[in-house]
């Protein structure tokens, strides 16, 4: 697997500020230029493994609008892969301008969950997540095609208590049997009552909040996480102002009381979408700067020769 530079990578949950400029590809994609300056930002934030931004709608949308069997977010017939592929594209074209890139995919059931089901052909939101795996699995296997890094998977709806846990986990599996990237699963919120069904989800990264949910780091203090990574949100990506660098590090600092660091990956809680892009590029710099700094202060950051050592999947 590709080898990443650095210990403690930093890396985005997704979504980014849309910024629209004129120019004559806009007048055949108006939200390329979006596309272009959430890449250059994240890279000239020092980004370590970036996004595309995630700019071309919300979550449910952009795969809803996609798929056969969805209409106006109403499953009206089964479900079946899209016909071309929906992220490659924007990810490809992240993938141009730095060597490590995440590809984002809505997971199966928070995207039952987004629909309104206008069918018979499924008995219930776990069945048609099934479903919707194996659609996604399809952009799954394009997206490593493409070249990324890590596969991100979101599940926000894993921690408000709507969703059945083990049918998700089938559904992630049914992705996870087709890729051989590292798969994160990103989910908000607190953890307390579903973490010990997180441990045993099919996948190499668990991607979590911190800095808004400081709790999830205590809950996640008494677990045995075994051979898993853990992306650890230290961004409150809620809060438009932009925090200064030596609160962004202590928070980090109190994750590495609990984690190895060769265990963590650096992230904002979720993505930034709904903050200006000052707001969202200022947060990204401090992030990196802090992790910069954290660096520096770990004995055994750098070996001898000079070369850092990269986390778990990467070896």
């Amino acid at each position: 697997m590709t080898i990443l530079p650095k210990l403690l990578p930093t890396t985005v949950v997704g979504s980014y500020p849309v910024v629209r400029s004129p120019s004559l590809r806009s007048l055949l994609d108006p939200l390329h230029s979006a596309v272009e300056t959430a890449v250059s930002d994240q890279l000239a934030a020092g980004i370590d493994i970036i996004s595309d931004g995630q700019v071309r709608g919300d979550m449910i949308e952009v795969f809803a609008r996609a798929l056969p069997g969805i209409r106006d977010r109403r499953v009206v017939s089964k479900v079946m892969p899209a016909a071309k592929p929906i992220t490659v594209p924007d990810t490809a074209y992240a993938r141009s301008r730095h060597r490590f890139v995440k590809g984002i995919l809505t997971g199966p059931t928070t995207l039952a969950h987004g629909l309104q089901v206008a069918t018979p052909t499924y008995r219930d939101r776990a069945d048609l997540a099934l479903d919707l795996a194996h659609a996604l699995a399809v952009e799954a296997k394009a997206l490593q095609e493409a070249g990324i890094t890590l596969l991100q998977i979101d599940e926000p709806i894993f921690s408000t208590g709507a969703a059945d846990l083990e049918a998700g986990k089938r559904a992630i599996e049914v992705m996870t049997s087709v890729v051989q990237v590292p798969l994160c699963l990103h989910v908000c919120g607190t953890l307390a009552d579903i973490i010990d069904d997180l441990l045993h989800m099919p996948v190499a990264v668990l991607d979590f909040e911190f800095s808004g949910t400081s709790y999830n780091l205590e809950v996640l203090s008494r677990k045995d996480l075994g051979e898993k990574l853990i992306g650890f949100g230290c961004i409150d990506s809620s809060d438009p102002a932009v925090e200064k660098v030596s609160v962004v590090k202590k928070r980090i600092q109190a994750g590495l009381e609990v984690f190895d660091p060769e265990q963590i990956l650096i992230d904002p809680d979720c993505g930034l979408r709904m903050l200006s892009r000052e707001a969202a590029f200022g947060k990204l710099k401090a992030m990196v700067e802090a992790t910069r700094e954290i660096r520096v202060e770990i004995p055994s950051a750098t070996s001898p020769a000079g070369s850092s050592r990269a986390p778990g999947p990467w070896r």
